[in-house]
């Protein structure tokens, strides 16, 4: 079983050195060149375009960051030249509609195509303990269950194609909203001069907890470190999406629309490319605080 890989960016090569350490053959692409060369060294082979890679994988995976990459590999690239029976894993986080399109044209071709978006960040595919949402043909995801396996601990086949990233859209709703609302409640916590710190252990053990609310402050905030794990462009863009498929529900007046605005106007301070913890950033300066660990 051969398997291919595009995408080799934070996610991405994580997932791929996880194949390769569970033994499996596998070939990169990655559009900046450079970053296929630590996974060429642990011994993946390099792909020298997308075609190529498809038509010589059994398996082919794609994680990348933006909707329309995604449409541009799979309808492009990737169907056209791969073979009858190939089966498609897309990691990216897209709508169902993308989902479902690509689905279709696959499956008019014979092959196969999951949606399969992960949750869990890079500590996540370190430790080989993702949540992995899949939607599309149960034939296809039984097949490639062992590969899951290598890097995921919840693995969940959802049904029909665009399952999947119902799912994981649902998942970024709430991690933009609750990141929001610990954001707000830190601010306003410090703005009334609590301590930081102590604030934040106090409501890590209160029913005000969130998983959103440890990982900002612990890994952080509270240390003025914002490399990101997950940047606050890319949450901004799911919960887009988000707020779209929530509005094909009925439901008005969404907590997701704050927060997409707030998402939105964080990288409009320049905070994109930082982790999605930044957006308390714009808040600090609105309210003159600063929410960090006291020095002793």
């Amino acid at each position: 079983m051969k398997i291919g890989f595009i995408g080799l960016g934070v996610m991405g090569s994580r997932i791929a050195i996880k194949l390769l350490q569970g033994g499996y053959d596998v070939t990169v692409y990655n559009r900046t060149v450079e970053k296929t060369v630590p996974l060429v060294a642990m011994g993946a082979e390099m792909a020298e375009d997308i075609a190529s890679l498809s038509k010589d994988c059994d398996i082919i995976c794609c994680c990348l960051s933006m909707p329309k990459d995604c449409e541009r590999v799979f309808l492009d690239h990737v169907i056209p030249n791969a073979n009858k029976g190939a089966i498609c894993i897309d990691f990216s986080t897209v709508g169902m509609k993308t989902s479902q399109m690509i689905y279709q044209v696959a499956r008019k071709k014979g092959i196969s195509y999951l949606d399969a978006p992960v949750s869990g960040g890079p500590e996540g595919v370190e430790q080989g303990a993702l949540t992995i949402m899949v939607g599309g043909d149960a034939e296809s995801f039984e097949k490639v269950l062992p590969l899951f396996k290598q890097f995921g601990k919840t693995i969940e086949y959802l049904g029909k194609s665009g399952s999947g990233s119902v799912a994981k859209l649902i998942n970024q709703y709430l991690v933009a909203v609750h990141t929001t609302a610990s954001s707000e409640a830190m601010v306003a916590g410090v703005s009334f001069g609590l301590d930081a710190e102590q604030l934040y252990q106090l409501l890590r053990v209160s029913y005000g907890n969130s998983r959103m609310l440890e990982r900002h402050m612990e890994q952080y905030v509270l240390e003025r470190k914002f490399q990101p794990g997950g940047a606050v462009k890319y949450v901004h863009k799911d919960v887009k999406l988000a707020n779209e498929l929530f509005s094909q529900t009925g439901i008005k007046h969404k907590l997701g629309d704050h927060a997409e605005d707030v998402f939105f106007h964080a990288i409009a301070k320049g905070l994109g490319n930082e982790d999605m913890s930044a957006v308390i950033k714009p808040l600090e300066k609105q309210c003159e605080v600063e929410v960090k660990r006291q020095s002793s």
